[in-house]
């Protein structure tokens, strides 16, 4: 199995250094050693069947997971117990929850409350997605594709650091996924850290320069997109990725009982 071992942090300029993590649900292992860096001003693309730990690991860079062993720094920090990193990471959960009885503007400003008058915010998507006449609006009336463009502008609303992008164009028209496509883009190109997590293989493609394969809670290739594609002789992402699939069922099925 071919896997590709992260630089340094001083030659990746990571953002996110990740190192030993493990972490059990009972007798279920789910994280088994990741080590893994996050490069500033760089798109990941975190890949694997359901159940290969990229939930757990989004929400061990996001503290909200005990990890049994192992260590997360963010800007070279250990951010075990630490909260003030947060405010620096953007979040789009697959799924947006928000009160029923609240409106679009008023998650929007509940976020600005929690950051305070002094925090710098991006309200491009706002006016990209034509989000104002939906903003007084209560979340229980919007559609999943209108919920999904609030949750997006949440995301990039205090001109993140760090951006964890858990199925970001799901519910999306074509517009809407293109303006989202657009602004992913330019915040890597100011030197935002992208963790995309997606089923879209092409959509990946099109926005990621680094790949990481999850299997079993274990990075089984790690590297840049190029490489991946040349490694595995491959002219698409869903070709190289079926390539990797194929090759860890191989091994786990030659591995000793």
């Amino acid at each position: 199995m071919n896997h590709r071992v992260q630089s340094s942090p001083a030659q990746t300029g990571a953002l996110v250094e990740m190192r030993g993590l493990i972490k059990r649900f009972g007798h279920r292992s789910v994280l088994q050693g990741i080590d893994l860096d996050i490069p500033r001003g760089s798109v990941t693309a975190i890949i694997g069947p359901n159940g290969a730990g990229k939930t757990t690991l989004n929400k061990s860079m996001l503290g909200l997971v005990r990890l049994d062993s192992g260590v997360v720094r963010f800007d070279g920090q250990d951010a075990a117990g630490e909260i003030a990193y947060r405010s620096r990471i953007g979040y789009m959960p697959q799924t947006p929850r928000y009160p029923d009885a609240f409106s679009a503007g008023d998650v929007l400003q509940l976020l600005r409350d929690f950051r305070g008058p002094s925090a710098e915010t991006d309200d491009e998507l706002v006016t990209a997605f034509q989000l104002r006449p939906l903003l007084a609006v209560p979340a229980r009336a919007l559609s999943g594709g209108q919920r999904q463009r609030v949750n997006a502008a949440a995301a990039f609303l205090f001109r993140p650091d760090l951006l964890l992008l858990d199925e970001p164009t799901a519910g999306l028209d074509p517009l809407a996924s293109g303006v989202l496509k657009d602004k992913i883009r330019a915040v890597r190109s100011a030197g935002c850290a992208v963790v995309i997590t997606s089923h879209i293989l092409s959509e990946l493609q099109e926005l990621a320069d680094r790949v990481v394969f999850l299997h079993e809670g274990r990075i089984h290739w790690s590297g840049s997109l190029s490489a991946l594609l040349t490694d595995t002789d491959a002219t698409t992402l869903e070709r190289a990725i079926a390539h990797l699939m194929m090759q860890s069922h191989e091994q786990h099925s030659h591995a000793p009982a």
